[in-house]
């Protein structure tokens, strides 16, 4: 089914200290992200950037987002190839560098998925489903830096 999909969300900040943004120390960075029918995220930006650093900040969720999104897209491959999936975890990582003019960008995100499947003969197809993924995956498809996978794949123990 081929088709645009349009996306929603509230932010609202909800740092003014009573002065608004009369100083950069002089608001706080605090959000809250909403969207209708989900929970409220809490968010901030990251503490370098004198946020909040038990808040959700941008770069957590782009990197949460291309974490969920391979996840997603991988087990829809491993449907296709016939591998049966009964664990997955990442511990995904992404580098973003300023660039001394007050910006920056991400220069990469790595994800080290470690999967485990039911079985020792899907292993190879389980490791290739990670180069289709990557293509099917929506937000790796939006990012200009590139996201590299560090997969690892185990076999389940025989059931007893």
């Amino acid at each position: 089914m081929w088709g645009e999909h349009r996306y929603s969300v509230r932010t609202t900040w909800n740092g003014d200290r009573g002065t608004g943004t009369s100083g950069y120390r002089d608001y706080d960075r605090a959000s809250t992200i909403e969207i209708d029918g989900k929970p409220a995220l809490l968010a901030s930006s990251d503490k370098p950037f004198r946020g909040d650093p038990s808040r959700w900040n941008p770069e957590d969720m782009l990197l949460a987002a291309l974490s969920q999104c391979h996840l997603l897209s991988y087990l829809h491959a491993c449907v296709q190839a016939g591998v049966v999936v009964t664990g997955y975890e990442d511990e995904a990582s992404g580098l973003m560098v300023e660039d001394g003019r007050g910006g920056g960008a991400f220069r990469e995100v790595v994800l080290r998925p470690r999967v485990t499947v039911a079985d020792a003969s899907m292993t190879d197809a389980a490791t290739a489903a990670h180069a289709q993924a990557n293509e099917w995956c929506f937000i790796a498809n939006s990012v200009n830096f590139p996201v590299r996978h560090e997969p690892t794949i185990a076999v389940a123990p025989p059931a007893r």
